[in-house]
């Protein structure tokens, strides 16, 4: 007979949440998680739809966070069975959103449902907060709902973030934090011109190599004992109009960094607009521009009880020692640690995540509401 996990992940991928579209994931949770005793609260911003679920009161609070929105699937022809369409082969779940984030989802609904059902009078609040919006922009998502959060009071002690984090198998790796990520957006104009006549234009590729050399060589930090040296890299590239005989009026690039607490991201900014300056792009007068974009701040979580749960819980549950990790991407955590919350992300592995034919192992599903509803014991009282 098929375990709940199975048959809720395989409901979810059914449906193309394709980002921002919900295609009713939080519909279904909500009214399972009615029924289990939680008071549910749907938190639609624009084109987004959150979901905020909660059960007990007071402190401490534990929040399960996860998303419920997928990357498109890409051409269906390439997949050996339909995206959307859940099948099993050689031990595990194929479909998109498989792993990155429906398992993850559907374990934590149902390791609410047990946990609440076997301690009816647990200490504080747990909850669940999904959104739509991960994927995408990430604006009307849980940067919203956080924001959110902070008018009304809301607080939250603890969060678990359901991200596909383990490498190898199920409790290898637990993130303890993510760097930060900032985004330029930089156009340098110069004067169109025919290549044969170099002194009547002026070439805005060969205003910005320098400057780019020296933005690549630079060593913008050390790192510390949380984080990596900050990572530079030049993402888009574009000038010209296709012909081989015209110099172009305009380039554009754009360019991220990712960088952990050994820098701000207002030093970087201002160390990127002396460099560009020092190297004659100038950004005044009409010559160029450069738009910022800081889409999250670094954070990292000190030991304390969360993380002590987590590894106590993984010890238990895998057998695992797990690595302790702020690499990686971006993930919703960013929005929820600076509410003062202890944050640590959890999932299964990660390896065929937002690939043709993702999928997750079957052992590692059935293993994760164990493991979440392990935390969640460890957290607000009992075993």
């Amino acid at each position: 007979m098929p375990s709940p996990v199975f048959e809720l992940t395989c409901e979810l991928i059914r449906r193309a949440s394709v980002t921002p579209d919900d295609a009713g994931c939080q519909a279904a949770i909500g009214d399972r998680l009615a029924r289990a005793g939680f008071a549910i609260e749907h938190l639609r911003y624009g084109d987004v739809d959150n979901l905020w679920a909660t059960h007990g009161s007071g402190a401490p609070v534990l929040v399960f966070l996860g998303h419920t929105d997928v990357v498109p699937s890409g051409p269906v022809a390439n997949w050996a069975s339909p995206p959307f369409e859940p099948v099993v082969r050689d031990g595990r779940l194929y479909g998109r959103g498989a792993a990155d984030m429906k398992s993850g989802v559907a374990a934590m609904v149902v390791a609410l449902e047990e946990f609440v059902r076997a301690q009816p009078q647990h200490a504080g609040t747990i909850a669940l907060l999904v959104t739509s919006d991960e994927e995408g922009a990430s604006i009307d998502g849980v940067r919203r709902v956080a924001d959110e959060f902070r008018r009304r009071g809301q607080r939250i002690d603890a969060c678990v973030v359901g991200e596909p984090s383990s490498k190898q198998r199920l409790g290898d790796l637990v993130r303890i934090g993510r760097r930060g990520s900032l985004t330029g957006r930089l156009t340098v104009r110069g004067v169109q011109g025919h290549v044969a006549y170099p002194e009547k234009a002026n070439n805005p590729i060969h205003a910005f190599a320098p400057a780019l050399a020296a933005l690549v060589a630079e060593r913008w930090d050390e790192g510390n004992d949380a984080f990596p040296p900050t990572s530079f890299q030049l993402s888009n590239l574009d000038a010209g109009t296709g012909a081989d005989n015209v110099i172009p009026g305009e380039l554009h690039a754009v360019f991220n960094f990712r960088f952990g607490t050994a820098s701000t991201a207002q030093a970087l900014r201002e160390r990127t607009e002396a460099i560009l300056r020092r190297h004659g792009v100038d950004l005044g007068a009409g010559a160029g521009t450069l738009d910022w974009w800081l889409s999250g701040e670094p954070f990292a979580t000190p030991a304390g009880p969360l993380r002590a749960a987590a590894l106590a819980a993984i010890r238990e549950s895998c057998g695992a020692e797990p690595e302790l990790s702020t690499g990686g991407g971006t993930s919703d955590g960013r929005f929820i640690a600076p509410l003062g919350a202890e944050v640590v992300e959890l999932g299964v592995c990660n390896a065929s995540i937002h690939k043709v034919d993702e999928h997750v192992a079957l052992d590692e599903l059935e293993r994760l509401p164990a493991l979440y509803g392990a935390i969640a014991a460890r957290m607000l009282g009992g075993r």
